[in-house]
């Protein structure tokens, strides 16, 4: 699916693929597998195309409730952990798990990071940012490319959701977005989509926001694993840089 060249298609098709998926995991409901699936797709679609804000809740409701019953199949240790304070999970991080285990980990907490973005109007969600943080960051201490760099791109999102007077860290989260361009070598688009949305608006620099933007429209948006997301970028590019007059003046 990452490799379709039309979002339309895939908007279209997703739905097929989602009751599919559900009927599978009604068949099969301990299975990691197919958990996984479900929850990687509820979630892109709950993000990308839903424009409903309810609908977006719901389905990322379906998308955090399979990635964290994958989680519980493969570990009842770490089910326990994410329902419980921060300093203990980032202990347990640290000396039960390594390498071999940052898919089902990443996984739940992109879930996990959909969830608050789609549920972003209740505080007890926010208030969750600190330990998604954590778990990315500790996927992309054992491997910064981690899923083509979007590792990094979370970082970069999570640093920049607030300015610095607030508790933000804006340039961790530059740092993380320039991370994801230099493993990708420019290729991952929404990686610059998201660079300028989040990172040139809040410092309020124009000339970088115009200059990521139309990188974005001029680029090849063909990148294995990342056509349909660059797709959406350029998407996305051409609104935001209609109205960056209006912002910034």
């Amino acid at each position: 699916m990452m490799n379709q060249d039309s979002p339309a298609v895939v908007e279209a098709g997703a739905p097929a693929y989602l009751l599919l998926l559900d009927a599978l995991i009604l068949t099969y409901p301990d299975d990691e597998d197919y958990l996984l699936a479900g929850a990687k797709l509820y979630g892109a679609y709950a993000g990308v195309f839903s424009s409903d804000p309810e609908q977006a809740k719901l389905l990322a409701d379906k998308a955090m409730n399979y990635a964290r019953r994958a989680l519980c199949e493969y570990d009842d240790d770490a089910c326990t952990l994410v329902d419980g304070p921060l300093d203990p999970l980032l202990a347990a991080l640290e000396s039960d798990y390594d390498e071999d285990d940052i898919g089902v980990w990443y996984a739940f907490a992109a879930a996990w990071a959909g969830w608050i973005q789609a549920n972003s109007d209740d505080w007890n969600a926010i208030a969750q940012l600190g330990k998604v943080k954590a778990l990315m960051q500790w996927v992309a201490k054992y491997d910064p490319s981690y899923d083509n760099a979007t590792v990094q791109v979370y970082l970069g999102v999570l640093e920049t959701q607030l300015p610095l007077s607030l508790g933000g860290q804006p340039e961790v989260g530059r740092q993380h977005f320039e991370r994801a361009l230099e493993i990708t070598q420019q290729r991952h688009l929404m990686a610059k989509v998201l660079y300028a949305k989040q990172y040139a608006r809040l410092m309020f620099e124009q000339d970088l926001h115009d200059r990521l933007l139309k990188e974005v429209l001029a680029a090849d948006p063909k990148t294995e694993g990342l056509t349909l997301i660059n797709r959406l970028a350029q998407r996305q590019a051409e609104q935001l840089l209609a109205s960056s007059a209006d912002y910034f003046e």
